[in-house]
């Protein structure tokens, strides 16, 4: 088992995005540190995700442009929840 490094980070906030947080991590039965980690890295998972590149062959990419110009089939289920009324109706 591999021990990880830890290393400590120190924020500045307002009153308010704390009391915010600590609230959230509550109701989530987080710590702070943790909560704030796990937002933290899935906000840095999500921006490293936006930059990458899709690369696919010459082949793929005339599939893909295919596949989006294709007319759209109907899908059953979205179907009949559509003509579902709504429950507040």
């Amino acid at each position: 088992m591999t021990t990880l490094a830890v290393h400590p980070l120190s924020l500045r906030l307002p009153e308010g995005d704390l009391a915010m947080i600590d609230r959230a991590a509550a109701l989530r039965g987080r710590s702070r540190t943790e909560f704030m980690r796990d937002a933290a890295v899935r906000a840095a998972q999500e921006a490293l995700l936006e930059a990458l590149p899709i690369r696919m062959s010459p082949e793929g990419f005339d599939a893909f442009l295919a596949a989006l110009a294709a007319p759209g089939a109907p899908v059953p289920e979205m179907v009949q929840a559509l003509q579902r009324p709504a429950p507040w109706e």
